[in-house]
């Protein structure tokens, strides 16, 4: 069969994809060996959320007492915490399906290989081959979890997120290696739950990519919490001879051995290009990555790659975004190309962190000369009546243009809030338009007004 765009991968970048291509009325089939959704919706950024909210009610009902309420007896069901977060995947799986019958997608369930001359064989389960060709074919096969020499994954004693959500016993003793997003996102949900949770970073800082003031932030709420963190510490290796398991960690007082019932291993991502028929087609890989140009096209015609597989941040809002733009364009609809300085990171632990732009250092560094205003939520009446006191908002504005160059946040429910300093650095708004646009009273987000007050001097309630 021929069609006029065949996606490889039905993630939050392909399917997407899929379904834009069919708006622009482009015959489309999409490739799936697994379930529709890919790792996002099925073992990635919904069930996780899922478990998260879990362990947020538990933690409120825990901590009643603070709001005047009274809980006895409360205790949290591991087994059906986790079926209630794989009932939501599923459940957002047949929502994919339901979409690709809408849009009239064809769904090729199997595996596929790309072939020259815009032709792939996608092989189904029973091992049945069918070739298909189509005008362009658009690579969205994601990533996996990162598998290191001295931390070999078993998938019981050391793991990688897709097992940690779906452990059958929760553990008692659990070391966390990495503190990016997945790492402190399962390490709050763990700790939460009552396992001993020990986060172990081999850079300086935790949540490394973001701004220096946030890392130093969420790693005292990590500390009141009694999540312990080891930084500039290297796990050399895992002894997983006995009932549970030794890490060995090589810090700069020397090396210490954890004793834990598990490792859940976080140190970030593998493409999932290996076996794709790459090599046969001519496609130019580098470090891992596909080669692509702005509108994601591959070095060989008719052949593109979006989402994980390319460079870039390897979020699910991100692969979405490209899969449009790469599709747009193949339209002839001169899209703008993705300003990749502007993309917001979300991070769901307690408290969440979101960020977009420039960090202070970095800022200081391209050479600007910066405005810089934060205003913490313990000032802020709507976080003090939430019981959500710990964190800020921190903006960093352009000196001489007023342009904001970058916002970060680390508080309750931030990931909801980061949306506004996102669309404000789009539209280029400056500092002055920020604080003369009147916010609500009481909300989280007029402390993004607020900060921007303090770095012009302005601020009221500081």
């Amino acid at each position: 069969m021929t069609y006029d765009i065949i996606v490889v991968g039905s993630g939050p970048g392909g399917y997407v994809t899929a379904i834009r291509a069919s708006q622009l009325g482009f015959k489309t089939a999409i490739v799936e060996r697994e379930n529709l959704g890919g790792i996002c919706l099925n073992w990635g950024c919904i069930p996780t959320k899922a478990l998260l909210k879990s362990a947020q009610v538990f933690d409120y009902m825990n901590h009643a007492e603070q709001y005047g309420l009274k809980a006895e007896g409360v205790e949290a069901d591991f087994s059906a915490i986790i079926s209630r977060s794989r009932g939501v995947a599923d459940g957002m799986s047949k929502g994919i399906d339901f979409l690709m019958k809408k849009n009239k997608i064809d769904v090729l369930n199997g595996t596929a290989k790309l072939k020259i001359g815009k032709k792939i064989d996608v092989t189904d389960d029973h091992g049945k081959v069918t070739e298909y060709s189509a005008s362009n074919i658009i690579i969205a096969t994601g990533a996996r979890s990162r598998v290191l020499p001295n931390l070999p994954q078993d998938g019981e004693k050391i793991f990688g997120y897709r097992e940690a959500m779906t452990l059958k016993k929760q553990p008692k003793k659990l070391v966390v290696v990495g503190s990016g997003a997945i790492g402190v996102e399962f390490a709050y949900f763990y700790h939460t739950l009552g396992t001993e949770v020990t986060i172990v970073e081999y850079l300086p800082n935790i949540v490394p990519v973001e701004d220096e003031d946030v890392s130093k932030a969420l790693l005292r709420s990590f500390k009141k919490s009694k999540i312990k963190v080891m930084t500039s510490a290297e796990v050399t290796s895992v002894d997983t001879s006995g009932d549970g398991v030794k890490v060995y960690v090589n810090t700069k007082k020397g090396e210490k051995v954890i004793e834990a019932d598990a490792v859940l291993s976080a140190v970030g991502i593998k493409t999932n290009i290996e076996n794709l028929g790459l090599e046969d087609v001519g496609i130019v890989v580098d470090r891992d990555k596909i080669v692509v140009d702005k509108f994601y096209n591959t070095n060989i015609p008719g052949y593109l790659a979006i989402g994980d597989v390319v460079a870039g941040p390897a979020l699910a809002h991100v692969a979405s975004a490209e899969g449009i733009t790469a599709v747009e364009n193949i339209k002839g609809m001169n899209p703008e190309a993705i300003d990749y300085g502007n993309i917001p990171g979300c991070t769901y632990c307690n408290p969440q962190v979101a960020s977009v732009g420039m960090t202070e250092k970095a800022a200081v560094e391209a050479g600007h000369e910066i405005k810089v205003g934060k205003f913490p939520f313990s000032a802020s009446g709507k976080a003090s009546a939430a019981g959500a006191k710990d964190g800020f908002v921190k903006v960093i504005y352009d000196a001489k243009y007023g342009e904001m160059l970058g916002c970060h946040m680390v508080g309750d429910n931030v990931t909801e809030m980061i949306a506004e300093a996102v669309v404000a650095r789009k539209l280029e708004t400056t500092g002055h338009e920020i604080l003369k646009a009147i916010h609500p009273h009481p909300t989280m987000s007029e402390a993004v007004m607020e900060a921007t007050a303090e770095a012009y001097d302005e601020v009221i309630h500081l």
